[in-house]
């Protein structure tokens, strides 16, 4: 797949199969709109192209500048939206100005004169264009006057998946795991660089490894424990997670700390990438270490058995 970072590297194509949109998380949707993409673009001989944008156009327009807590990091769709089988990936820098940008504008000034649009594939409540004006209604009247043909995944196609990011979010962030991978299609991931921690799981037999997610924007789930799949370099491996402040510690500031089944190695610096299977029980605070070493001996039975499963 080509990624070409803004408008200026894109060079123009023949035939060209748009769509356009943030794609966050690419799930069950955005998968049917890129599978008859790439439908298309075989059957014209063409090329399929995604445009997105970067940062969520949503975190520029808002008017306190809000994060808006994603799903897929920015490095984390390129690599699902190359799986998906696109030829040509623009990324154009969302900015106020851009924002600015009228449909008629974005038509004539993206979809035509920088990637040479032949056939736009757009959901069926695609909206694009300042005050999101545009849309399949308006192409559909304006059709000949710009010279692409237009073809729209109805509503019936994508409401039958039933899914939507902010759904996705939803279900995360109220700790619904099985729910998010439904909706994705796969399991909800995260990835980080492995850190210092108090090294306490050390002292109760429960080394853990401190994840530190460098993507602000990357949504965490909801605080609590978590059966995962653990990825290091090319070798998975079951684990428990904790998300949260570790009440019986210290409390202080959240982390995501996870013990990783049948592994003794030192990998501080080192990347892993969480896929989460399902929340266990919520963070709590336990008299002692005693007791919360003995809580987490019984996490792990209970993770080793919906791993297993």
């Amino acid at each position: 797949m080509n990624v070409y970072y803004g408008i200026q590297e894109f060079k123009k194509l023949e035939n060209a199969v748009v769509t356009s949109g943030t794609f966050d998380g690419v799930h069950l949707g955005h998968q049917k709109i890129l599978k008859r993409l790439n439908e298309v673009a075989e059957l014209t001989n063409g090329e399929s192209v995604v445009i997105t944008f970067y940062p969520h156009p949503r975190s520029v327009i808002s008017p306190d500048n809000q994060i808006v807590k994603l799903l897929s990091t920015l490095e984390e769709k390129i690599e699902l939206l190359e799986k998906s089988g696109v030829n040509n990936l623009l990324i154009v820098p969302f900015t106020r100005e851009f924002s600015e940008l009228s449909s008629e504008e974005f038509i004539q000034k993206i979809l035509i004169e920088t990637i040479g649009t032949k056939t736009l594939v757009i959901g069926y409540d695609h909206r694009f264009g300042k005050n999101r004006e545009g849309g399949f209604d308006y192409l559909k009247l304006n059709k000949e006057k710009y010279g692409f043909g237009i073809e729209e995944i109805s509503r019936q196609d994508i409401e039958n998946v039933g899914v939507s990011s902010s759904k996705i979010r939803k279900a995360l962030q109220e700790g619904d795991v099985p729910s998010a991978d439904h909706f994705l299609g796969r399991n909800y991931s995260l990835s980080g660089v492995i850190v210092k921690g108090k090294q306490l799981g050390r002292t109760i037999g429960f080394p853990t490894a401190n994840i530190q997610v460098r993507e602000i924007a990357k949504l965490i789930p909801l605080d609590g424990v978590y059966a995962v799949k653990v990825y290091y370099k090319d070798e998975a491996f079951g684990g428990m997670l904790n998300i949260g402040n570790r009440p019986t510690v210290d409390g202080t500031f959240q982390t995501v700390e996870v013990n990783i089944f049948e592994f003794d190695q030192e990998i501080y610096g080192e990347k892993l990438t969480i896929e989460f299977l399902q929340k266990i029980r919520n963070e709590q605070k336990f008299n002692g270490l005693d007791e919360l070493k003995t809580q987490i001996a019984k996490d792990k039975i209970t993770c080793k058995k919906i791993l297993n499963s």
